[in-house]
C-alpha cells in the first residue's frame, strides 16, 4: 500500500513538472523566444524550485541531475508548448488544476527531505514554499517580469505555506502517507478556491506619519472617560 502511495505521490510529481515546462514554454511563445527559450524556461519552471531546494541542503546533486525522468518530463513540456497553441480556456483550466495539484505535491516534498536532513520544522516549512514555488519565480524574474506569486488571487505562496504546515505537522505525528495526500489536496482546493472566487490577501496598511498625527490630534470620540 505504501509503495502504491509512493508511485501515486512521483506520478503526481513528474505531472507538476510537465504542467510547469508547458507553462513555462506559454511564456516563452508569449515572448516570441526561440527554441532555446523555450528549452530554457521549461527546465527553471518545472525543476527550479527543487533543485533550488537541494542546492540549499548541500545533500548531493539535485535529484533533477541524478533521475534523468525529471530533465526528460520538463524537455517533454517544452516540446509540447512549442509545437501545440494553447488558446483554449478549457486547456488552460486543466493546466491550472494539474499545477495546483503539483504546488501541494512539491511543497510536500521539499519539507519531508528537509526534515529528513535534520532541520527544525520552520526552515522545513521554508523550504517546502520554496521547491513549490521557486521555479515559477525564476522564470518570471528571468522575463523581467514580477513574480506571480507577489500578487494575483490563486494564492499560490499561502497554499504552499499551509501544505508545508501540514505536512510537517503529520510528518512529526508518523503520518507521512496522510501529510502529502492532505497537502496536495488542500493547495489544490484553496488554489482553485482562490481562482474561482476572486480571493486575495489584504493589501498595506494606508497609515503615513500624516494620518498617525491627525489620530493623535483628533482621538475618535468616547474613549475617554471624566474623571469625577
Amino acid at each position: 500500500m505504501e509503495l502504491e502511495a509512493e508511485a501515486v505521490f512521483d506520478v503526481v510529481d513528474l505531472l507538476g513538472v510537465l504542467t510547469n515546462g508547458i507553462l513555462g514554454g506559454v511564456v516563452a511563445r508569449q515572448l516570441r523566444m526561440d527554441l532555446v527559450g523555450f528549452v530554457v524556461l521549461a527546465i527553471v519552471s518545472g525543476l527550479g524550485g527543487g533543485m533550488l531546494r537541494d542546492t540549499l541542503l548541500q545533500q548531493g546533486f539535485p535529484v533533477a541531475l541524478t533521475n534523468p525522468a525529471y530533465l526528460t518530463t520538463a524537455l517533454a513540456g517544452a516540446l509540447v508548448a512549442y509545437l501545440m497553441v494553447f488558446g483554449s480556456k478549457w486547456t488552460f483550466r486543466a493546466l491550472f488544476v494539474a499545477d495546483c495539484l503539483s504546488v501541494g505535491c512539491w511543497a510536500a516534498t521539499g519539507t519531508v527531505k528537509a526534515l529528513g536532513a535534520g532541520l527544525a520544522w520552520p526552515p522545513a516549512i521554508l523550504l517546502g514554499v520554496v521547491t513549490a514555488v521557486g521555479g515559477g519565480m525564476i522564470r518570471d524574474i528571468a522575463v523581467g517580469r514580477l513574480p506571480a506569486i507577489f500578487g494575483g488571487n490563486t494564492l499560490y505562496a499561502t497554499s504552499a505555506l499551509l501544505a508545508s504546515g501540514l505536512m510537517a505537522l503529520l510528518s512529526v505525528l508518523g503520518h507521512p502517507t496522510w501529510g502529502m495526500a492532505g497537502a496536495i489536496v488542500l493547495s489544490a482546493v484553496l488554489s482553485v478556491s482562490a481562482r474561482r472566487f476572486g480571493w486575495r490577501l489584504p493589501g498595506p496598511a494606508n497609515l503615513s506619519p500624516g494620518a498617525l498625527k491627525r489620530l493623535r490630534r483628533h482621538p475618535t470620540p468616547g474613549k475617554h472617560t471624566r474623571r469625577g
